[in-house]
């Protein structure tokens, strides 16, 4: 996915670094960690829809956890950096970059976990 720069000219320079230039928050340090209200979490730079609140999970990871995503919000992409194959997720709409998806952890029933940063995604409450 071709990123927009339209949609990244508002955020910070920690933001930018991590949905931009693929960073990474440091683990337990983001404000969605141990955050459990009901809701949705979308994109920090575009605003769309990526993970419903009921799948989020403590993996104890340090990162906020999702065991799954809304349907077509998430692109994946293979990660050669660090050293080993990792998969990459970012937003399929505007291509900023979440984190990671890992998978045969059995953290759930469902086997997933999206390693998400903080920084990447904003909380809407739902009404």
């Amino acid at each position: 996915m071709k990123q927009n720069k339209n949609y990244f000219s508002t955020l910070t320079k920690e933001e930018h670094e991590i949905i931009v230039n693929k960073g990474t928050e440091k683990p337990f340090s983001g404000k969605y960690n141990n955050f459990y209200l009901q809701g949705i979490f979308v994109c920090k730079a575009c605003e769309t829809p990526l993970y419903k609140s009921s799948n989020k999970f403590d993996s104890g990871c340090g990162w906020p956890s999702f065991d799954d995503e809304i349907e077509g919000a998430i692109s994946r992409f293979p990660d050669y950096s660090g050293g080993r194959v990792r998969t990459e997720i970012c937003c399929s709409n505007c291509g900023g970059h979440l984190g990671h998806v890992f998978e045969g952890e059995r953290f759930t029933k469902k086997n997933t976990r999206h390693c998400v940063n903080s920084l990447s995604i904003k909380f809407v409450k739902q009404s």
